[in-house]
């Protein structure tokens, strides 16, 4: 796994990293701030990071919201010396809360969790933004995804939520929920179709259960749509 730990106290990060060479870890990069983090991330694809929850500046749980936004399949511990935030921690989606200082074998435990969670899509959540607010999207939560420059944005029963991918991105990442490409700017859930008219040019227009949204499709997509369930609509 390529891991990325992110703590102010040096000591920390050489004891940590230690630790995590004993269990044959050893694609291992270090920073002292969550602002190097950020760089960091946006760079490189992290399986793993370790982040430190009280530090100068930024804490952890910020960081955590961020790096949800930034990577969102990559899995986050934290690590502090206090219990208190742990509840916030998982509403993060963390996989694990190692509380200073930690044993080898707590350690260890917690590294089989994610070894655990990245052989499994099945509790993949989506950290998408909009303004202040946080959202921690199940796929099937969302109703279609729309491409907004470099970004995408994330209709749920929440409204639009930005997502910093690109709409091939969550393409690939979305097959396996059932998610289809009817235009170069969406991707429509198929589990949330209600209904479908054919429009000019042969192009299929969608509606959804639950909400008054409806978008078209192109005439390429409306026709590999049709091809892959042999509508004659």
């Amino acid at each position: 796994m390529k891991i990325l730990i992110v703590d102010d106290e040096v000591l920390a990060i050489s004891r940590l990293t230690r630790m995590l060479e004993k269990l044959t870890q050893s694609d291992i990069t270090a920073v002292n701030s969550a602002e190097e983090a950020i760089e960091k991330i946006k760079s490189t694809h992290f399986d793993l990071a370790f982040l430190d929850i009280n530090m100068p500046q930024s804490s952890g749980l910020e960081l955590g919201y961020e790096l949800r936004y930034l990577s969102n399949s990559t899995a986050i511990i934290f690590q502090t010396a206090y219990e208190e935030h742990a509840l916030t921690a998982y509403d993060i989606g963390a996989v694990g809360y190692l509380v200073k200082p930690f044993s080898q074998e707590q350690l260890s435990q917690t590294i089989q969790r994610v070894k655990l969670s990245l052989k499994t899509e099945e509790n993949l959540r989506i950290m998408s933004k909009n303004g202040e607010n946080y959202y921690l999207l199940k796929p099937q939560e969302i109703y279609y995804v729309q491409a907004d420059l470099s970004e995408v944005m994330l209709r749920s029963e929440k409204g639009f939520s930005y997502y910093a991918k690109k709409i091939s991105d969550l393409e690939q990442l979305l097959q396996a929920y059932d998610f289809v490409r009817v235009h170069r700017s969406y991707l429509v859930n198929m589990n949330k179709i209600d209904a479908m008219i054919t429009i000019e040019q042969s192009k299929l227009r969608f509606s959804f259960t639950g909400i008054k949204d409806q978008i078209d499709s192109s005439k390429d997509g409306a026709k590999n749509f049709r091809n892959m369930f042999s509508l004659n609509i």
